[in-house]
């Protein structure tokens, strides 16, 4: 559910960061659907900007699409630099074929593995949504960004047990 719906319309808390200092973030967006993807990630950005994070601690990568992201998460926890949280970004919208299904259950299955198995959480911030319109309105529209959403997720998780 949406948390513009869930909050009734009130604004997205950013929680407090722990160690302000060490925290690192890496986000991982897809090329495909960029029009959406770049708002997603312009929102996860403020959320990281207003929660007092410098630009050096939230580093960027792109893929090009839904797919790839598991593959960039996995590489990035296997590399020698340590981050708080990972997020994944990307937008699958429904089109005539079940291409659709396949690209939506290999992200998701792919992130959910990494989670179980890995000492950094992966945030799912990937849209899977039936028309553009649906994307456009959880970017930044009428039903607030999902990224931002990601990144306060990211925040929570990246602070957990910690």
């Amino acid at each position: 559910m949406s948390t513009i719906l869930n909050t009734e319309g009130s604004l997205l808390e950013i929680p407090e960061i722990r160690d302000k200092e060490n925290f690192r973030v890496a986000i991982v967006t897809a090329n495909w659907n960029r029009q959406v993807n770049d708002r997603l990630l312009a929102g996860a950005l403020d959320v990281f900007d207003k929660a007092g994070l410098k630009a050096e601690q939230v580093e960027q990568y792109r893929v090009p699409g839904a797919v790839e992201l598991v593959y960039a998460a996995a590489r990035i926890m296997k590399s020698p630099r340590r981050y708080n949280a990972i997020i994944v970004i990307g937008t699958v919208i429904r089109g005539d074929t079940p291409h659709f299904d396949y690209v939506c259950s290999q992200a998701a299955d792919g992130v959910c593995q990494l989670n179980t198995q890995g000492s950094t959480p992966v945030i799912f911030g990937v849209l899977t949504v039936n028309e553009l319109q649906q994307a456009l309105d959880r970017a930044g529209g009428s039903l607030g960004n999902k990224g931002a959403e990601a990144a306060v997720a990211a925040i929570e998780m990246g602070c957990f047990l910690r």
